[in-house]
This record gives C-alpha cells, structure tokens and sequence, in this order.
C-alpha cells in the first residue's frame, strides 16, 4: 500500500493486525516455514507482531527505554562516539577513499544500541551485527533464513544468560527483571523475541538514514549550502530525508483481519498487507508534482518512515537524536567532503525492507568524483 491517506487509515484500523498466528491465512494453512526469507519478520512474538492487549502491554515494558529524559540523558555519549570516529577518520592518508557507512554510519547507532542493552564488547557485537543484516537481506536463500533465524535466537539466549548471572544498568536487564518478577507480563520467547526487535530496528534503521543524508548532500551540493548559511537546519535535512529516502522502504507485515475495502483495493480477510513506506514519502498526493526532489525548504515533511497509529516507533526520537549530532559533526569536521566515485557507481543494499547504500565511499578532503 503506498498511498499516504490510504496507508494511515489501514495503520490506524482495528480490523488490520500484525499478529500472523490469528490472522494470517498463509500462516494457518502451514504455508509459512522457517525457510522462507522473511520467516524472522512474521514468526517473532514481540511487539512487533502482536495485536491489541498483547502489543500494549509488550510496548509499556519496553518503553521506558525511550522515554524523553532517558533519549537526551545519551546526548553526551553519542558526541563522545561521534567525535572519536571523527579522530580516526582524521588519520587516514590524504586522498584515501572511506567507506563511511562503514567506518561512521554503522558505528554510532550500533555502539548506542549495544550500550543500552547491554551488549558486551566482545564478539557479541559482531555476530548481531551480521546476523541483523542478513535478517535485512532479502535476497538470501531458505538455508541462510532459516539459519539466520536460529542463529539469533541462540545468541541473545545466551545474552539473557549473561544477564541473568550478571545483571547491569541496561535495558536486558530489566526486562529480565519484569520476566522474573511477574511471568504473565513477558514470557521467555517474548524476552528474546523483544531484544531482538530492540536491537536490530535499533541500529539498522539509523544506518540507512546516516547514509541517505550525507548521500544527499554531496550529491546535491546546493542543499547543503542552504545549511551552511543558515537558510536550513540539520532537523530539516534529517525529516527531508526521512521522506525522500525512508530507512525501511518496505515493512512486512500486517494482516485484514475482516474484508476491507482500503481506496480502490478491497482486502480479504486473512491477506497479507505491505506498507510501502518510501513509496508514501514521495506520493504526489501529499508532495506534488516535485515529491520526488530532496529539498530542505519544503514546508511539508510529512512522512511516515517511522509508521503510524499504536506501531509507531519507539526508537524514533533516539534515531533523530543521533542523526542531529552525526551529520552536523562529520560536515564541520570535513567541509570538504566528497564522493569518491560517481553517485551511479553505488549500490543499494540486497534488500526491499532496508534503504541504504552496501557502501559510501569518500573522500574525506579532495574533489568529488561527479
């Protein structure tokens, strides 16, 4: 669904769920294994895919994570972050090209993250890290999903573990806590299907935005001029570029749970439905004939790359906070910035859920390959 209008009404109506178990007729006919690419996006028991009482009380445990005064309490972390990538990137011989998704935009949100969860530095990281792209990844064959699958819920099994023999000031913690104090509040599978949730939506989605705003500026030179005099502001680069190039283009899934009738589509009760995110952003039903130009200026922002209605995302002021400090940081550090190839040479990632580049290489001082 990629109408704007359309798409808010389904995200807001009851009789739409994310809880395939009661919902989904693929899923109830046994057509859906863990073989299937997308097998972790539906088979989860999280926030993600529940419905009703089930989301609200998986949400409320998990929110305090994201209040207001604890999103602005990591200010002073994600500038130290931040600032020592800046340090390194500094050292590397004039003229070398960076992959800076690599070595500036993965770093921060996926450092934030682990940090909040609890995370430990050692090959924890790493391997949620790859796990987490390859859940991202699209193209992947029926052994990689499934694998992949298993895979993650062992390792945050034994980060539960960790936690429990040695728990912290991190957000694992707590839910451990919740899980332990009152069982009926968060079973084990919803523990673990909770940090998974927490912890790839956490960082992946940030990724891609980093990288879609430096994309955009250096290809569009004249945006970020309008910055630079004070014409613009990094919040308005940050929400231009949630609508033009939405993190997550595409998000499964939802299911009707009645006949619905969405527009000129008519739903069936027990059918898959796709939100089309970026396709949203750049409807010329909200933002006219120029909907596909990234302009700072434009008065209406409006997008919906976070969702909508009682799914939206909790994560979203921390993603904001973390862009407002990244973006403003790398173009003060290196003002002369510059693609180290042409824009057709990038790739897009292997993915229809993820929007992002599989890498950004620049130039951190030099001319810009065009």
């Amino acid at each position: 669904m990629t109408d704007p209008g359309v798409l808010k009404d389904l995200l807001t109506d009851p009789r739409v769920s994310k809880d395939p178990r009661q919902h989904w007729g693929a899923w109830a006919r046994g057509e859906i294994t863990p073989d299937w690419p997308l097998f972790t996006w539906v088979a989860v028991t999280n926030m993600f895919t529940a419905y009703g009482g089930d989301h609200r009380r998986l949400r409320k445990l998990v929110s305090v994570a994201f209040t207001a005064r604890r999103t602005e309490a990591l200010r002073p972390r994600i500038e130290s972050i931040a600032a020592g990538l800046l340090d390194g990137l500094a050292a590397t011989a004039p003229g070398t090209a960076v992959d800076l998704r690599e070595e500036y935009c993965y770093p921060i949100p996926i450092q934030v993250i682990s940090e909040l969860f609890g995370v430990p530095e050692d090959d924890t990281r790493d391997e949620l890290r790859r796990l987490v792209d390859s859940i991202f990844n699209t193209a992947v064959t029926p052994e990689e999903a499934a694998a992949t699958f298993q895979d993650m819920h062992t390792v945050l099994s034994d980060l539960v573990a960790l936690k429990r023999r040695e728990p912290g000031d991190d957000m694992t913690s707590v839910l451990i806590a919740a899980r332990e104090e009152d069982g009926s509040r968060l079973a084990e599978s919803e523990l673990v299907d909770t940090l998974l949730l927490m912890i790839s939506a956490g960082h992946e989605t940030t990724v891609n935005l980093l990288d879609n705003a430096v994309h955009a500026l250096l290809t569009r030179p004249d945006q970020l001029d309008l910055v630079r005099k004070g014409q613009a502001t990094w919040s308005d680069v940050v929400e231009e570029t949630l609508r033009a190039e939405a993190p997550v283009a595409n998000l499964p899934l939802r299911y009707a749970v009645d006949d619905i009738d969405a527009g000129d589509v008519h739903i069936a009760k027990g059918e898959a439905i796709l939100a089309a995110y970026a396709a949203a952003g750049r409807h010329p039903a909200l933002h006219g004939s120029d909907a596909d130009r990234f302009d700072v200026t434009r008065v209406n922002k409006e997008h919906l790359a976070f969702g909508h209605g009682v799914h939206h995302c909790l994560g979203a002021p921390l993603a904001r906070l973390e862009a407002a400090i990244a973006l403003p940081a790398l173009f003060d550090r290196f003002p002369d910035l510059a693609l180290a190839v042409p824009p057709a040479d990038l790739s897009p990632v292997e993915s229809f859920i993820s929007n992002g580049h599989r890498s950004l290489p620049v130039l951190l001082t030099g001319t810009s390959a065009g």
